[in-house]
């Protein structure tokens, strides 16, 4: 198989991957995956998500350059990089990625703060007197 590059993004992070076949060794910005979301087993998890789901652990290395956003979104960028490349590989795994939603880029970001406003949602308090 020949190398796979893409990139996923979620809020504010950008993740761009190259997968290739090899031992399912995945580095994140130059360091391994599990030091780099270091104390964050949910992120960890996020990243190997549809690895797991597509029986395709130990089958590809991953190589990630992400950046931009917090550890969360950085790792669903990558979870959703990692789901497109996976999905260019073979019409079974797109389907089951499809199926468990990894495919779908999560448009949700933060709302922007209103002016005269001290929060985006949040209004002074109404004061009659």
């Amino acid at each position: 198989m020949p190398e796979i590059a893409t990139s996923g993004k979620r809020k504010n992070a950008i993740a761009k991957i190259v997968l290739k076949d090899g031992t399912g060794k995945i580095t994140v910005n130059k360091k391994d995956f599990e030091d780099y979301f270091r104390g964050y087993p949910l992120a960890k998890h996020e990243v190997i998500k549809p690895l797991i789901l597509t029986e395709t652990r130990k089958k590809f290395d991953c190589v990630c350059h992400v950046g931009g956003g917090g550890i969360s979104g950085q790792a669903q960028a990558i979870r959703h990089a990692i789901s497109k490349a996976l999905g260019g590989i073979s019409e079974d795994y797109r389907k089951k990625l499809r199926k468990a939603g990894l495919l779908t880029r999560d448009a949700r970001v933060v709302e922007r703060k209103k002016p005269g406003q001290p929060k985006a949602r949040k209004r002074f308090q109404y004061s009659k007197r």
